[in-house]
């Protein structure tokens, strides 16, 4: 299942959009800062839910803002509770309001 989801940056629509089978998927959009990545909102549509997707994409979103050096800011709830959950970006994010 793996090799049909995609993920990619679309810098146009400020988001990472996740493909499944062609199928865009879901995606989750973020405000881009000159040190780092604010996301706000993440999606996955109806008949995609209850797949793990959202997690595929959070962490492909995730890998590629550390990838490009530039901090993490979860303002997106979803985005927020898969970093509580996953320990190795700790580095790597501002929490709001810190």
């Amino acid at each position: 299942m793996s090799e049909e989801n995609r993920v990619v940056r679309n810098d146009e629509k400020n988001r990472y959009e996740l493909y499944t089978g062609g199928e865009l998927a879901g995606f989750a959009e973020f405000s881009p800062r000159e040190r780092e990545i604010v996301f706000t909102h993440t999606e996955i549509g109806d008949e995609f839910g209850g797949r793990g997707l959202a997690k595929v994409l959070a962490s492909a979103a995730l890998d590629d803002v550390v990838s490009r050096g530039k901090t993490i800011v979860p303002v997106c709830p979803f985005i927020a509770g898969y970093l509580r959950k996953n320990d190795g970006y700790v580095e790597h994010v501002r929490w709001p309001g810190e």
